[in-house]
């Protein structure tokens, strides 16, 4: 329904990371946590960047997902899609983004001991964002960056009409197309209705901008870059330093 974009949008986001970029023994092993990423789609992707791109076979990359099913999934794919030596440095946590503890408060992930923290296309679904990024903040070690690949707003405005009426067609697909399509592909108009409705009611690039900025993080620039027209977007922010 994204007619491949989306692809092309998890490629750039790991590239714009460059994951395992530094193999300098003195420099300690890379972490990665990919945060609602049960199917592995950028984890495994990080990996590949990290280990053969790179280099850099120490890089360690654990995929945190609320829904068992979907790690299940990742599990699967793993085992058929990835090399031993990258399924070794691969691992599972089921685990709710909002509050990376156990009920007695142990931490499933420790504070400080994250060096990057992704979340790709799952942050819009989250219960409650402003928790997930000061947990996010929480994991991250001091120097370490939180990026997000999410929906966005196209930026339509009426000194740039080509953008306006960019930003109706793509809507007019969103909200009558995709919902069709489900129904007709897989049987489910329901959930495809509802992934519309989750990508209009997402903040704005500045919003969002705004709500990281709140969690503690520093932004760069405007704080996010647009793809495709701000069909989505990216959002990256560092920790301070000295935290």
């Amino acid at each position: 329904m994204s007619f491949g974009w989306h692809r092309i949008w998890k490629d750039h986001f790991v590239s714009s990371l460059n994951p395992g970029l530094t193999a300098d023994p003195s420099v300690p092993p890379q972490r990665i946590l990919d945060v609602a990423g049960g199917t592995g789609d950028i984890a495994f992707r990080m990996l590949k960047q990290a280990h053969i791109v790179n280099q850099n076979p120490d890089t360690h990359v654990t995929i945190s997902d609320i829904n068992p099913a979907m790690l299940a999934v990742g599990r699967q794919r793993a085992q058929s899609l990835l090399p031993a030596s990258q399924q070794a440095s691969l691992s599972f946590l089921e685990a709710d983004a909002t509050n990376f503890r156990k009920q007695d408060g142990t931490a499933l992930v420790e504070s400080s001991s994250i060096d990057l923290y992704t979340v790709a296309f799952g942050i819009r679904n989250f219960t409650d964002i402003p928790s997930a990024l000061r947990e996010a903040y929480r994991v991250l070690r001091p120097g370490g960056v939180f990026a997000c690949l999410e929906f966005s707003k196209i930026a339509s405005t009426d000194k740039n009409p080509a953008a306006a009426l960019f930003d109706a067609a793509y809507k007019r697909w969103s909200f009558s197309a995709i919902p069709m399509i489900g129904q007709l592909v897989a049987g489910d108009r329901d959930s495809y209705q509802y992934l519309v409705e989750s990508i209009e009611r997402f903040p704005s690039q500045e919003e969002f901008r705004d709500m990281i900025i709140d969690a503690g993080f520093i932004v760069g620039g405007c704080g996010y870059e647009n793809l495709t027209g701000g069909i989505a977007a990216v959002h990256k922010g560092m920790k301070p330093i000295d935290a």
